[in-house]
């Protein structure tokens, strides 16, 4: 660089300069933390129910109509508008947290049927449910089929008393994690996570709603809905250090990222991602517990 000092300025000089600031922007973005203003961080109700939610995947219970319709997802990087609507709704009552995904998609396809099958490799829709020590991944295509796991950040491992429940226990031969160090975010205050991808959360239960045809590229569809129950009780592994109240009380808060994934981008975009959320990430990662959307439960009339 120092032999270019004392040159005239030209448009080669200009191009070099350029490249250099883009250079410093992407390493100043993948330093700084958090990698979005979190007054960007969106908000939703998640209303208390009486009545029986029947998972189906249809999302024609009277409190589905009546809950909180979350605005439409935006691109998980710069957080503008898509082509394609995405919204969620939240419920809950003293057994489960309620998830409801209406997904508008004209060509609805999915080709892996097998549990902890890379769907994400298909189009897909996703939760992350954050706590203290750890946060839970689910997500979820077109043919119902579910990929999941936990993640520990490593600092917590130990002093949460996970490795001492069996199923997260490092010590024992017939149980797999593997280090993670985030997607597109490597450098996360909190570092490094175990990543317990073997494991599955065997009590949530789930299931999708096809409006119109799977796999038929000969007509076009509305669209899909999905439909998750998540057993309070369950989630007590994300907080063990500092248990929270479960079941949870009117005017907890929870943090919870939810997200759509899709093979086929927006033609008319070439700055799709591909990646939308409900909260854009401002970065290329899932895995930012501090920019998940905040959900807070309230009560049966608002």
């Amino acid at each position: 660089m120092h032999q270019f000092r004392f040159l005239p300025i030209s448009w080669v000089a200009m191009i070099l300069w350029a490249l250099f600031l883009m250079q410093f922007a992407e390493a100043q973005n993948e330093t700084s933390f958090p990698p979005i203003d979190l007054s960007e961080v969106r908000k939703i109700d998640a209303m208390q129910v009486s009545d029986v939610i029947k998972i189906d995947g249809k999302l024609d219970e009277s409190s589905w109509a009546k809950a909180d319709r979350s605005d439409s997802f935006v691109d998980l990087i710069t957080g503008k508008p898509t082509h394609l609507k995405t919204h969620v709704s939240v419920l809950w009552d003293e057994k489960y947290l309620y998830i409801g995904y209406q997904i508008e998609e004209p060509n609805v396809t999915a080709k892996f049927t097998k549990e902890d099958d890379p769907i994400y490799q298909d189009n897909d829709v996703e939760f992350f449910i954050a706590g203290q020590d750890a946060y839970y991944e689910f997500e979820i295509n077109a043919h119902g089929t579910v990929y999941d796991g936990l993640f520990v950040w490593q600092s917590a491992y130990e002093t949460s008393g996970l490795s001492k429940w069996p199923q997260f226990d490092r010590t024992k031969p017939n149980v797999q994690s593997q280090v993670f160090n985030g997607v597109g975010y490597t450098k996360h205050p909190r570092g490094l996570r175990w990543a317990f991808l073997d494991w599955d959360f065997s009590a949530i239960k789930s299931a999708v709603h096809v409006q119109g045809s799977l796999n038929d590229p000969s007509d076009k569809d509305q669209g899909w809905s999905v439909e998750v129950a998540v057993p309070w009780k369950d989630l007590a592994m994300l907080d063990l250090s500092k248990p929270r109240s479960l079941p949870p009380k009117i005017g907890d808060t929870w943090r919870i990222d939810f997200s759509r994934f899709n093979q086929t981008k927006d033609p008319n975009n070439p700055n799709d991602s591909g990646g939308w959320a409900l909260s854009p990430h401002g970065v290329w990662d899932s895995h930012i517990p501090e920019v998940f959307p905040r959900v807070i439960l309230v009560g049966p009339t608002r």
